[in-house]
């Protein structure tokens, strides 16, 4: 059975011939451990693409995720220079604004005065929202903009060709033999990106019916987007929904803010498409797996155990199996990136025996693999899965 079709008769919470082994890692550690030139990763749709297939391989995981969309394929003209410092690489663009590119984590998009820009709660009309992307080469702009355009497009072509990049170009690379997920970000998440997470979550309380407003218009957006990965014929689409978990807002705000537009958003999605669709939301999410089964969705990612989270696997596999498929579980600080192999391997074995019975489960860190995680301990996990993930 190759990786492809193992992920897919997971992802239908179906047998394979043992669980698959997928993670996500985070940027910084592609930053470290890929051969690829960090600002060709970052700033290129093919150079990501590169970095995403090599460190599959590298690792053994039967899928991969598709989660930067795809960059202009003009950006360095409007670079004024690019300077190297001891812990990472600056950026300067010929408006004055500059990007940090730093050796071990996420890169950000600053102002000439040092400052991120976010729009604020009050200036922002829902009707010209649709989509936010909080990884386009400039982070946040409000009306949205895409890279360094002069103006917002129309709703019609909103996402420029260049969009899609980088997801067909690791769906040539991986062929019939890799599994490839797309990802867009829920109407929540969008929400938080836009505005900051503060900002966003005072305006739940100052005004929820303009809060409503945005959401209805942003998940728009995230339907459009989802159906144009889908007709590229990805194996599954995530919807990234990492700040609905207990840490930021209750059950009720998320049933109120989040449930409502995931629902719609995976609704429409299924009128068209039979391509599963599943859901990542980090943290404290225990106490709400069942709103998120009523959202429709099609698998749940993350299942953050303590202390970085509320899930106990046991407790999840009870709730969701044969409902939707899970994937995760593994603590990717206080375990991958801190633990010995002896005890990274017990971990492992720990969740397989719990998790395999009956499929529907993909072996994975709850979150994204840390930068400075040791190659090794990701290895580790692969041995154990082949050693004692088959059926």
């Amino acid at each position: 059975m190759t990786s492809k079709e193992r992920v897919q008769k997971a992802a239908r919470m179906q047998i394979p011939d043992r669980v698959p082994f997928m993670c996500q890692l985070s940027i910084g550690h592609y930053f470290l451990n890929s051969q690829v030139d960090n600002t060709d990763l970052w700033f290129t749709s093919r150079g990501y693409a590169d970095a995403l297939v090599e460190m599959a391989k590298k690792y053994h995981f039967d899928g991969i995720l598709v989660n930067l969309p795809g960059r202009d394929p003009e950006y360095s003209d409007y670079v004024h220079k690019i300077e190297t410092y001891e812990d990472k690489h600056r950026v300067f663009w010929k408006n004055g604004n500059y990007t940090d590119l730093p050796h071990d984590d996420n890169p950000h998009y600053y102002q000439e005065d040092g400052s991120r820009f976010f729009p604020t709660f009050q200036e922002i009309d829902p009707e010209e929202l649709f989509y936010i992307e909080p990884w386009d080469l400039t982070d946040i702009t409000y009306p949205y903009t895409w890279g360094f355009e002069d103006s917002p497009r129309s709703q019609g072509d909103f996402f420029p060709e260049y969009h899609l990049d980088t997801l067909q170009l690791v769906l040539k690379k991986a062929g019939d033999t890799l599994a490839v997920h797309s990802e867009v970000f829920s109407p929540w998440s969008q929400f938080m990106e836009l505005l900051n997470y503060e900002n966003a979550l005072m305006g739940i309380l100052d005004d929820p019916e303009k809060c409503k407003a945005c959401l209805d218009r942003l998940t728009d957006g995230a339907i459009t987007l989802a159906r144009k990965q889908a007709k590229l014929e990805v194996d599954a689409v995530l919807i990234s929904s990492a700040f609905a978990g207990g840490g930021l807002i209750s059950k009720s705000h998320y049933e109120e803010f989040a449930l409502p537009y995931e629902r719609r958003l995976i609704q429409e999605f299924k009128q068209d498409f039979e391509i599963p669709i599943y859901t990542h939301t980090c943290g404290a999410i225990g106490d709400r797996l069942d709103l998120m089964l009523a959202t429709g969705t099609d698998g749940i990612d993350t299942l953050d155990p303590p202390p970085i989270g509320t899930v106990e696997l046991q407790d999840a596999v009870q709730q969701l199996k044969g409902k939707v498929f899970i994937k995760g579980n593994i603590d990717p600080v206080n375990t991958l990136l801190q633990e010995s192999v002896d005890v990274i391997r017990e971990d492992a074995e720990r969740r397989l025996q719990i998790a395999k019975p009956g499929g529907g489960y993909i072996l994975s860190t709850a979150c994204s693999v840390a930068p400075h995680t040791p190659p090794d301990n990701i290895h580790t996990l692969y041995e154990t899965v082949e050693e004692h993930g088959y059926y």
